[in-house]
């Protein structure tokens, strides 16, 4: 970087050196210059009064600012180790690539999301989606924009990453372990690609949970993008990532196993919000006023607290749908890894996933939706699929029940009587709370 005595020190070489060379412009040879507010100097003085505080101070001009600046991004851009994917930014990426509405509001809310983050990069921001959802354009153009805001990061595959560093152990090696692994630790923004995508070893496990630790205790700004969902990460990473309110998880494509199963669908997401959710319709009496009030306290302090189950219980047209898709809604844009079913299909398509050309193994589905982050299971009760079908809720519910996993379920049933083994966990107060609506049909009631 040129400082001011260099830049006259050029000012004076350049006038003294000679004069009567031939590379001297003759009185009629036009000089063009690129720069007319410093004539190409870099520098300039203020035209003010001679009493003016700024007078003959000198000014760097903005040609040689930017001059500057194009360096210090050039340092910044080798020192990031991005190599080809300096070309990925926010300008093309477009949320248009996927035919599909509801990808898109998710890959455009991430951008904006992303863009934001790089004003300030502040915490940490998780980009959650399979492969070829954006991440890694996503994370590229992170990086590209906070190197142009002047600041320093690493962008580093994690599978590439546990090369390197294992790398540093070879004789010849070029840098040492603890140069590798302090720079990533400490680096000022940290973007990690293909988190949890490689092949784990009990020691390449345990360095990312070293590093990950460490910007964490330390709040250093991270960006991690990962194509699996979070409950198949090692439990000591996903406690980190899911960490309120350091992280932020950001999802580019709903989180659907095939034919729409597992996703809200966008339309009853717009509709079926907390706001729009009426205890006060014409036609209801007090009762029925005050349980749904009090179904849409709990729904809300759930929503932003999920923690164990919640039932809604409750005849049809009561609303029990519309505050489980809500609840869904809101934990989805808290970055939630959110399954939501009609059980009657999930049945169905857990049969399906038995036939030879079914596109995902049971036990995958299986596994998927045992461990989501939030299951909403709607319609408990009205299967029909005899032993088989109660076997399986059985085993999913146990499963989520033993972990305590948020789990919302709407239900005809009352819970009176003797309750069977489904039954008497979502009953169970250690667990969760059934919440029972007494309203009218929501259809039938009188405007």
């Amino acid at each position: 970087m040129d400082e001011i005595g260099d830049i006259l020190k050029k000012l004076d070489k350049d006038k003294t050196k000679g004069t009567k060379s031939e590379s001297q412009p003759s009185e009629h040879e036009i000089v063009k210059i690129d720069c007319d507010s410093c004539s190409d100097l870099g520098w300039f003085t203020e035209e003010v009064a001679i009493d003016h505080p700024d007078f003959g101070r000198y000014v760097i001009c903005d040609c040689q600012q930017n001059e500057l600046k194009q360096k210090d991004n050039s340092q910044l851009i080798r020192y990031s180790n991005l190599g080809h994917l300096v070309k990925f930014n926010f300008e093309s990426f477009n949320p248009e690539f996927s035919s599909v509405l509801d990808t898109q509001s998710l890959i455009k809310s991430a951008k904006d999301l992303a863009l934001e983050y790089t004003i300030s990069p502040k915490g940490w921001l998780v980009l959650l989606g399979p492969h070829g959802s954006g991440k890694t354009h996503l994370s590229a153009a992170i990086a590209n924009q906070c190197i142009q805001n002047g600041q320093v990061a690493i962008y580093i595959d994690v599978p590439d990453l546990m090369d390197n560093l294992r790398s540093t152990f070879a004789p010849d090696a070029g840098y040492s372990y603890s140069e590798i692994f302090d720079r990533v630790r400490n680096t000022p923004l940290l973007i990690l690609d293909d988190l949890g995508s490689a092949h784990t070893t009990p020691w390449s496990l345990e360095k990312l949970q070293q590093i990950l630790n460490h910007r964490f205790n330390a709040e250093l700004p991270t960006v991690i993008a990962i194509s699996q969902e979070l409950s198949s990460l090692d439990p000591y990473i996903r406690s980190r990532i899911k960490a309120k309110p350091l992280s932020k998880i950001i999802r580019l494509k709903p989180s659907d196993i095939g034919f729409g199963l597992g996703t809200i669908p966008k339309d009853l997401q717009d509709r079926m919000t907390l706001d729009s959710f009426s205890t006060t319709e014409v036609g209801l009496n007090t009762k029925e006023k005050a349980s749904l009030k009090l179904a849409l306290e709990v729904s809300k302090t759930y929503a932003s607290y999920p923690d164990g189950w919640l039932t809604f219980s409750g005849s049809t047209g009561v609303g029990k749908t519309h505050l489980a898709v809500a609840i869904g809604s809101q934990r989805i844009k808290e970055g939630d890894d959110v399954f939501f079913a009609f059980v009657p299909d999930l049945l169905d398509y857990l049969r399906s996933s038995y036939t030879p050309n079914s596109a995902i193994s049971y036990d995958e589905i299986f596994e998927r939706i045992r461990n989501a982050g939030v299951l909403i299971l709607d319609d408990l009760g009205q299967e029909r699929g005899g032993p088989w079908a109660e076997e399986k809720l059985y085993q999913l519910l146990v499963h989520r029940h033993n972990l305590k996993l948020p789990t919302i379920i709407t239900t005809l049933d009352d819970f009176d009587g003797e309750l069977g083994p489904i039954r008497s966990r979502a009953a169970d107060k250690a667990v969760g709370y059934v919440l029972t609506i007494f309203a009218k049909d929501f259809r039938r009631r009188d405007n």
